[in-house]
């Protein structure tokens, strides 16, 4: 099975297999991945340049705000599973980035607390995230910015309540 991420545009999920110059304009769900997909890999390039994976910038995000937090917590405010941010917190963990500790009062579960590391990525991150929204929106008027944001958060919303 092929990966989608790798197939050319005019190959895209819900698009007709066209060339580009015969492809009507794209439905939401295509323009949606093609914008997720395109987004994902700018962050993804600019993270690596600081030894992050993709992902790993809202665990970090959540623990510059709070640290401490357990697994569980990080992936309600994610909207994630708890066995995601697991999985990515073994990962952050091995490259210095945070360390569990026990938690005070239950055993069976742990903090995570950001290592001198971590802890010292915050800036160059925001930096990071800035760039590529920048990038990202460039073309956009202030007030386009305001409208996509909206939209965003009311397709969330849909979906969350549906």
């Amino acid at each position: 099975m092929s990966d989608p991420s790798s197939q050319p545009p005019s190959v895209i999920p819900g698009g007709t297999g066209a060339p580009a110059s015969e492809t009507p304009a794209p439905d939401f769900q295509t323009a949606f991945w093609s914008a997720k997909h395109a987004l994902a890999q700018a962050s993804a390039t600019a993270f690596a340049r600081h030894g992050l994976h993709e992902g790993q910038q809202w665990v970090l995000r959540s623990l510059w705000r709070e640290d401490g937090l357990s697994p569980g917590e990080i992936a309600r405010r994610l909207g994630v599973a708890t066995p995601t941010v697991t999985r990515t917190a073994t990962r952050m963990a091995a490259a210095g980035l945070l360390r569990r500790e026990p938690h005070p009062d239950d055993r069976r579960m742990v903090r995570l607390r950001l290592t001198d590391r971590g802890r010292a990525l915050e800036k160059v991150i925001d930096a990071e995230i800035s760039q590529v929204t920048d990038r990202a929106l460039a073309s956009l008027t202030g007030a386009e910015r305001a409208a996509l944001v909206s939209a965003l958060e009311k397709v969330r919303r849909n979906l969350a309540d549906g």
